[in-house]
């Protein structure tokens, strides 16, 4: 008969492993961890808000990680890197404030819509961000990125999954990067700056739970890494790839989540 101990080491290290391969995944694509390690923490039996704050707390790790490995990357867009930060931050607070008063199905639908429509957009153009353009941040440029960052960052505040794809393609629709500088520059601001502050906001709210955190943290910081690492091995048609299959796959589990809330 299995023991209580037993059953705690059993379900830490499945917890571990669906946080290494999901930040993996994430970390080669861009984005999309939320799409197994918060459905994970919610079967747990943590509330909404509670589950939220402590994947975005996770993430970190994962920026930190995929950031580490890309570092030399992200050091040619420090412009690009403050302009994600200044005018995406602010949306990352306020909807972090407002998510009580936001309707999840909603947010769920729009942007499981919006995931889907990328996956089929980078599928059907073959050549979409396998080649970068060292393109000067005009005011025409600066406009059409700002605002979208800003609408971003309250997406990223409220809800778990997607916003970082989001933000990898605005990136390469913008400014015409590749796949791994964009994505090499989404994880160091998103993945640590933004979920940083998303998750101090929403830990307000309800407490962390430490022991459950610490094995998200190695999972995501390890799955981070490898997926960088990957990435640099294999370049941007692997993470191409990867980037369409998460976004179907965000968008499919969004408009799923979406419908079954309505319910």
């Amino acid at each position: 008969m299995q023991t209580t101990n037993e059953f705690y080491f059993y379900n830490n290290v499945l917890i571990f492993l669906i946080s290494f391969f999901s930040n993996t995944f994430s970390a080669i694509s861009g984005g999309g961890a939320g799409l197994i390690q918060l459905p994970a923490l919610l079967l747990l039996g943590l509330p909404y808000y509670q589950a939220l704050a402590t994947h975005k707390v996770a993430t970190v790790a994962l920026g930190l990680g995929g950031s580490i490995r890309n570092f030399k990357s992200i050091k040619n867009d420090i412009y690009v890197l403050w302009q994600i930060l200044f005018f995406g931050t602010p949306g990352v607070i306020l909807g972090s404030s407002i998510v009580n008063y936001l309707s999840e199905e909603i947010l769920y639908l729009i942007l499981g819509l919006f995931s889907i429509i990328l996956a089929i957009y980078s599928f059907r153009k073959p050549s979409f961000g396998l080649y970068s353009v060292n393109n000067r941040i005009i005011s025409h440029l600066k406009f059409k990125f700002i605002i979208p960052i800003f609408l971003i960052g309250i997406l990223n505040g409220s809800v778990s999954s997607g916003t970082g794809l989001l933000v990898t393609i605005l990136l390469i629709k913008t400014f015409q990067m590749d796949f791994l500088r964009a994505v090499s520059l989404t994880f160091f601001t998103v993945g640590i700056f933004w979920n940083a502050i998303g998750a101090f906001f929403l830990s307000r709210i309800g407490s962390i739970p430490t022991n459950l955190l610490v094995i998200l943290i190695l999972g995501s910081f390890s799955g981070g890494y490898f997926g960088a690492h990957l990435s640099n091995l294999k370049g941007n048609k692997l993470i191409k790839n990867t980037f369409t299959i998460v976004c179907l796959l965000v968008g499919v589990s969004l408009l799923l989540k979406s419908i079954a809330n309505l319910k």
